[in-house]
């Protein structure tokens, strides 16, 4: 079987929650998971529930989202404006609250934030004991600019020297896009090569690359072959031809 290379992080006690639809982390709910903003729309809202059995309290942080080398870079941006910055939500219940833009958009590329919900510890307990987990979630905040937005994309596969295969896209356009799973099939092929599970952001003008693992019984096609690519987006689906690089 064919594997990905998966990067885990260690986050302490903290607990690291992205996913579509609606983002859950146990007893906490987000709805929506993205916020997206524009010159005629400046004001964006979420609501967040608590379906535990006990209050949670949660500080809200702004930060600017950029990329480089694959990789995010957060830093702190005063850019947006969210409230309330503290909420207490009671057991049950949920708070609305809202993010509104505090520039002009970019004229030309869409601009990128996220919005970090951090649990704040409960006032101690001294007949508590063991390790509480302190939920962290981050939603992305994205701002169109004055023109037309749309990720142009550019896919490249090569072959590693371990034998792996590497695949990397380029987002040439002005906005994101976010693969969230594809497939990769020998030209003509009715069975996939290989599936890779993924939920990643390429933002404008960035790449990123995804290694592909494969086995004695299943290696990865020689330099010149012709993959089909499959690939599901938040921008629809897509599908492209990828020569393996020589």
């Amino acid at each position: 079987m064919l594997t990905r290379v998966l990067e885990q992080v260690a986050c302490g006690l903290f607990c690291f929650v992205v996913c579509a639809g609606i983002a859950n982390a146990g007893k906490i709910g987000v709805s929506p998971v993205r916020v997206t903003l524009s010159d005629g729309q400046k004001i964006g809202s979420l609501s967040v529930r608590n379906d535990g059995t006990e209050p949670v309290t949660m500080q809200m942080e702004v930060l600017s989202w950029s990329q480089a080398e694959g990789k995010d870079i957060l830093t702190p941006s005063r850019d947006l404006l969210a409230n309330p910055p503290i909420f207490t939500i009671p057991a049950g219940s949920s708070q609305l609250i809202r993010a509104g833009l505090r520039r002009a958009p970019d004229a030309q590329r869409e601009l990128t934030y996220r919005v970090i919900l951090q649990e704040l510890p409960p006032p101690p307990n001294p007949d508590f004991m063991g390790t509480r987990m302190l939920m962290r979630i981050s939603l992305p905040v994205f701002v169109l600019p004055e023109v037309a937005a749309k990720p142009v994309l550019r896919w490249q596969a090569t072959r590693t020297p371990q034998g792996a295969l590497k695949i990397s896209l380029s987002n040439n356009g002005n906005a994101h896009i976010q693969i969230k799973n594809f497939k990769l099939s020998l030209l003509e092929s009715a069975q996939p090569w290989v599936t890779l599970e993924t939920s990643d952001y390429v933002l404008a003008g960035q790449s990123r690359d995804w290694i592909v693992l494969a086995n004695p019984e299943n290696p990865a096609p020689p330099p010149g072959a012709t993959l089909q690519l499959f690939a599901q987006t938040d921008a629809g689906d897509i599908e492209a031809e990828v020569i393996i690089a020589p």
